[in-house]
């Protein structure tokens, strides 16, 4: 959903920062799509991995940059762009407020989140998510953070929603510049 929102927006030549972005399958849609370079930022080096091999398959690898590790960490060393998305990026973070406003920061023109939306069906489905995840003695834990407070903060930075989707779980939301 989140890229069928950004492709009814230009992408030509466009510049995209993915933040979290796994196997690069947002940067590489946008690149195929007339993106003109791509930033993949990721903590797994295993994705990162997968990633370069796709983009070496599909002839794009010259139009991309990895960067291994935290972003919130890292993000001073990495250039702003045209788009900046975080696909079920902001559920995975304990620190929202710092990784939203260190990424929308990195927006020029377009901000996207994919996260779980508010709402106590939500809350419930991430403590019991949380729970598998302690039982398996896993230190992975999932956040549902608060989507006002998202839009907040995106706001304090000139963007504003201008589309929106949602599933039972997942709030889709494409900011633009003011």
């Amino acid at each position: 959903m989140l890229l069928e929102e950004i492709h009814a927006r230009r992408v030509i030549g466009a510049t995209l920062l993915d933040v979290g972005g796994g196997i690069g399958v947002i940067s590489q849609e946008l690149l195929r799509a007339g993106a003109g370079h791509a930033m993949l930022v990721e903590a797994s080096r295993a994705y990162l991995d997968v990633a370069r091999q796709e983009a070496r398959r599909s002839n794009i690898l010259e139009r991309m940059e990895f960067v291994e590790g935290d972003f919130v960490r890292s993000a001073g060393s990495i250039d702003v762009a045209d788009i900046v998305t975080l696909d079920r990026v902001v559920c995975c973070y304990p620190d929202a407020e710092a990784l939203v406003s260190v990424s929308v920061a990195h927006a020029r023109s377009l901000f996207g989140l994919v996260l779980p939306r508010d709402g106590w069906h939500i809350r419930l489905a991430l403590r019991l998510n949380n729970l598998r995840f302690w039982v398996r003695r896993s230190p992975y834990r999932s956040y549902g953070h608060s989507n006002i407070r998202i839009d907040e903060l995106a706001g304090e930075r000139g963007f504003r929603p201008v589309t929106e989707r949602r599933t039972w779980f997942w709030r889709v939301v494409l900011y633009a510049q003011d």
